[in-house]
């Protein structure tokens, strides 16, 4: 009930602090990995391991079910295909082990044994799903606190889909039991991108439009609209993209192709001055 209500107490105080004029600054000096999904971003990942002996840690809460690429389902909250699952991602990553980090117990995730892992973990990756049931789990807790420390210690985040929504400040589709673009009292984000509002799975949900709705509420944030197979790659607060598709920048201003502008693979984006490098926006 205590932890209850301090969490309460700060998300009332804290609301709207990812519309701060911070910019879309990257405090660590960390590795982020924000994507649709896909095969290049797990080649990109994987090559950022080093080798099978890489540590790593799989966080599933997002999801209500995962597939793996050979057809095994499991559900995170049952133990049936737990192990079978495991192994998949084993294979996926091409590590010797994977460590599966997995709570919707606010409680324990302020434990110091459910954090524990991170403390030792090279890289990390965040499932897709919905960010709504992730934030619901994690926000001020002892587990968001230790996922910052991993990253000043250089480590490696990833996210699909809802794992990269969860990075940004704001948190698109936030109600943990509903897909609502914006949902009154549950946007926060990890805010590990300070001023940011991440959308997946851009051009093929046609989710152009949405980030202008929420760029216009909350005019100071950075929107970032990502294509399938395709994402930014962001280090010392420059983000590549990487993958088969684009992404596009909201910033509130209008361009040719609307109110957002497209970056292309290999194109570079300053998340700290917000301006892309060396590419002029149409």
């Amino acid at each position: 009930m205590r932890l209850q209500k301090a969490f309460l107490i700060g998300s009332a105080t804290l609301f709207l602090n990812f519309c701060s004029a911070q910019t879309g600054a990257v405090e660590n000096s960390g590795t982020l990995i924000i994507t649709s999904g896909g095969k290049t971003a797990d080649s990109l990942f994987i090559k950022m391991l080093g080798g099978p002996d890489a540590s790593v840690i799989f966080i599933p809460t997002p999801a209500s079910s995962l597939r793996s690429d050979s057809g095994v389902i499991w559900n995170p909250d049952q133990e049936e295909n737990r192990m079978e699952f495991r192994r998949e991602l084993m294979k996926r990553f091409k590590v010797n082990d994977v460590v599966v980090l997995h709570t919707r117990d606010r409680n324990v995730a302020n434990s110091e044994a459910f954090v524990r892992p991170l403390r030792q973990a090279k890289a990390v990756w965040i499932s897709g799903g919905n960010p709504g049931r992730f934030m619901a789990a994690y926000l001020g807790t002892l587990f968001a606190k230790e996922l910052e420390a991993f990253l000043n210690r250089g480590g490696i985040l990833a996210g699909e889909s809802a794992g990269a929504i969860v990075q940004g400040s704001y948190t698109i589709r936030g109600n943990p039991d509903k897909p609502v673009l914006m949902a009154k009292g549950s946007e926060r984000g990890l805010g590990i991108l300070k001023a940011v509002a991440i959308n997946p799975h851009l051009s093929s949900a046609k989710r152009e439009n949405e980030l202008v709705t929420i760029i216009d509420t909350y005019p100071d944030l950075l929107g970032v609209g990502i294509d399938d197979d395709t994402g930014f790659i962001i280090q010392n607060g420059i983000g590549k993209v990487f993958g088969k598709g684009r992404v596009a920048i909201y910033n509130n201003t209008k361009y040719k192709s609307g109110w957002y502008y497209w970056l292309k693979p290999g194109d570079e984006f300053n998340f700290l001055k917000r301006v892309p490098v060396n590419v002029t926006p149409e």
